[in-house]
């Protein structure tokens, strides 16, 4: 399958099995466009008639193209076909039942009241609660003993407000670390947290303990102060942004994410985004609020046109910045085209109910955050381990193939077949499909390969 846009000036052409990108003129463009349905005679004909006006678009040009184009589809660049839809089905079977990160919800609260939040303020529509020592333990022991031969295990702490349970995240780290090098296991931990109660001693923990930390804030001022409030009513931006700051000045080149949301209040979230990084921050994401139609809150197919826009303008500007050494990264468009994900990630995607779940402050165990409170959606528990079986499996079948809506799309093996949670949200089932999502994901990948095309022409 082959996917072709123009984006910024270049004329793109993706070959989706193989990953190659090339990047062509005007004329092998529209050859390639039409290369699969059109004898070789009949289309330089037809492309000699098109550009008759150009003197360097001779018939010994055009038949050149085309036999290039032939050489690049017999090389396995160009026309790939797909050999990965018999595999997609045996991928997560191979890895067994082994289990590689759990998302701990060690505080179903919060001490803000964001009205895009999914998590119902960080009840997930059930009761507060704190996450207790003896759970939080308990789950770094299952992971332990359901990680196979894995060395490195990923916990991420989470809510709710994961530093209105501070204590608890503490002795935590402290427990794995002291049981890590017995099991022949190294523990990489990630923090959520909105920023409120951050002060000296958690940038110190944070900055030696966490492999990364996920920083909460939706950008400019206005935008973030309208949905991201105290109990009270009162915005946060002011009381967290300097404390941002110098947590991200003391962690020396340690990972971190300043991580936003838009919604139907900002879809011309570039301004967000470019605001982040005025502030001193270079390691940036933003989301798309993911919401019922009828929420006031979420995108409509206007909004989702501006989005799409947004993006390529947020390329653009990002290509701008870095030639003037002010360059940052922005999390949807990281993609390696040279060494990215291998085939089974490409198939099998994030691992949600299969390699990775969510422990509520009760132990129970859900396919990810996104589902916990979904009670037709708990696996088991961390004492007696996954015991619904059948949802496992229904996880497990999800992949890149799994969905027909997703059959023909040009980036199934960049999406890997989507979020789980957000196909659930959106049609009531996991193999259903997210139609604004997928949406803005190709645009985004489009705007990624054009930044990595760019920076190589730059070169």
């Amino acid at each position: 399958m082959v996917h072709q846009y123009k984006l910024n000036g270049y004329n793109i052409v993706l070959d989706t099995c193989s990953g190659a990108v090339h990047v062509v003129d005007d004329v092998a463009y529209d050859m390639i466009a039409a290369y699969q349905n059109t004898e070789r005679e009949a289309l330089v004909a037809e492309l000699l008639k098109k550009y008759g006006d150009r003197p360097d678009v001779t018939k010994e040009e055009l038949e050149q193209c085309y036999d290039d184009i032939a050489a690049l589809e017999k090389s396995g660049q160009l026309f790939t076909p797909d050999t990965y839809r018999d595999m997609a089905g045996t991928f997560k079977a191979r890895s067994g039942n082994v289990i590689k990160a759990l998302c701990l919800h060690v505080a179903h609260t919060c001490n803000l009241n964001c009205s895009y939040c999914f998590a119902s303020q960080g009840k997930y529509h059930g009761e507060r609660a704190l996450m207790p020592l003896e759970v939080s333990k308990r789950a770094i022991d299952f992971l332990i003993e359901n990680s196979g031969t894995r060395r490195n295990l990923e916990v991420d702490f989470f809510g709710g407000e994961p530093l209105m349970n501070w204590d608890v995240v503490k002795e935590t780290v402290a427990y794995a670390r002291s049981v890590e090098k017995a099991h022949g296991k190294n523990f990489r931990f990630t923090l959520t947290t909105n920023g409120v109660l951050i002060d000296d001693e958690v940038i110190d923990f944070c900055n030696r303990e966490m492999s990364n930390v996920v920083l909460s804030l939706d950008g400019r001022k206005e935008i973030h102060d309208a949905t991201r409030v105290d109990l009270a009513g009162h915005g946060s931006y002011d009381k967290i942004v300097p404390k941002f700051q110098k947590l991200v000045a003391a962690r020396g080149g340690k990972n971190y994410y300043m991580r936003g949301t838009f919604t139907h209040r900002n879809p011309d979230f570039t301004k967000d985004v470019l605001h982040m990084a005025d502030l001193g921050f270079t390691e940036l994401s933003m989301e798309p609020v993911v919401a019922a139609p009828d929420d006031p809150m979420a995108l409509t197919p206007a909004d989702i046109e501006v989005v799409k826009e947004q993006y390529e303008i947020l390329a653009t500007e990002m290509l701008r910045r870095e030639k003037e050494g002010k360059g940052f990264t922005f999390y949807h468009y990281m993609i390696d085209l040279t060494a990215g994900p291998c085939i089974y990630k490409r198939i099998s995607g994030c691992g949600s109910g299969t390699e990775y779940m969510a422990v509520t402050p009760w132990g129970d165990l859900y396919p990810c955050h996104q589902f916990v409170g979904e009670s037709n959606y708990k696996l088991g528990d961390i004492w007696h381990g996954v015991t619904n079986e059948a949802l496992r499996e229904e996880f497990r079948s999800c992949n890149a193939y799994a969905r027909p809506e997703c059959a023909d799309c040009w980036a199934k093996l960049y999406c890997s077949g989507g979020c789980a949670a957000n196909a659930f949200h959106a049609s009531g089932t996991i193999r259903g499909v997210y139609a604004p999502g997928c949406e803005l994901f190709k645009k985004r990948i489009e705007c990624a390969i054009m930044i990595k095309v760019a920076e190589k022409s730059e070169k």
